[in-house]
């Protein structure tokens, strides 16, 4: 079983604004709810690949009830909280602005039920962290979470960024898929060429990960493996929505994994499910994913 772990959901609330104006009164000319989080989104499309996964983290008040009711799932194992889960604002327009907010406090108690889950976890079984946490939890909850799934056997992913993946690298996660931004900030380098994504990349595989995707929005992708490295250029189409194309590209990537797939074929898959969240109003549906899994190339960069 594929679980996914999303310590801060949300709900995501779209505001189109073709001329947004600080200071006066702005009228939208559209407005879209969807739950949120990272771990979500991956459910999500995992789902629409029909792949079955299940949905961990915090869920509380009002906002958690709308989350729990439009997901409407079987998937959703969420542990409850006191507090109400968060609510981000996305606004659309000229370009594109997120105002994140904080999310709930988790108290020992609810911590506890949580951690509580791992136990089901066995070695066939792979554990999703994705996104940032909430208040309340220790600076270290991944690094935590990880012992426990390492213990039972099973194996990780983790999508998050700074101090929390670079702890965690040495743990050895299936995979990491930070974009350009945040492995500079990883690295405290700055990443301007294919050379530096490059060096970037394979420090990623040296550091601990056993594969990694560094993702570059409109200059494409890039794969690592201790033996592979592929780069994939960005398909051309209209962009409508960049949120969850991240998300979007790792249950690409392990629900090719799931099926056995090469490592050739599941980055394809990740590039095309990333490439068809971003050129769709919501997380993409599998016929777009396929229709783009034949338009993706690849450069075998281990032989250029």
């Amino acid at each position: 079983m594929i679980y996914t772990v999303t310590l801060n959901p949300s709900i995501d609330y779209i505001v189109q604004v073709d001329d947004l104006e600080f200071g006066a009164t702005n009228r939208a000319q559209g407005t879209h709810f969807f739950p949120g989080g990272k771990g979500i989104n991956v459910s999500r499309l995992l789902a629409n690949q029909g792949i079955p996964s299940k949905m961990w983290g915090f869920l509380g008040g009002f906002t958690g009830n709308y989350i729990s009711e439009t997901l409407a799932s079987d998937a959703l194992d969420f542990t409850p909280v006191s507090e109400a889960s968060r609510i981000n604002i996305k606004i659309k327009g000229n370009q594109e602005t997120e105002i994140n907010a904080g999310g709930p406090t988790i108290s020992e108690d609810e911590l506890k039920a949580f951690k509580a889950k791992f136990s089901v976890l066995t070695a066939v079984d792979t554990v999703i962290f994705s996104g940032s946490m909430a208040r309340g939890l220790p600076t270290d909850i991944y690094q935590n979470l990880v012992t426990l799934v390492q213990k039972s056997g099973a194996q990780f992913i983790i999508d998050t960024t700074g101090d929390a993946l670079k702890a965690t690298l040495a743990q050895g996660p299936v995979l990491v898929k930070p974009n350009r931004a945040e492995v500079a900030e990883l690295y405290q380098q700055p990443i301007e060429s294919l050379s530096d994504v490059q060096k970037a990349g394979e420090r990623l595989i040296q550091d601990g990960a056993q594969h990694a995707i560094i993702s570059m929005a409109g200059d494409g992708a890039m794969f690592f493996s201790n033996d592979e490295m592929y780069y994939a250029p960005a398909l051309v189409g209209k962009v409508v929505n960049s949120v969850g194309a991240g998300d979007s590209m790792i249950a690409g990537f392990v629900g090719a994994l799931s099926q056995g797939m090469s490592n050739s074929e599941c980055f394809k898959y990740a590039v095309a499910s990333g490439t068809a969240t971003a050129f769709s109003a919501d997380i993409a549906e599998k016929q777009l994913i396929d229709e783009l899994f034949n338009q993706v190339t690849l450069q075998n960069m281990k032989e250029s």
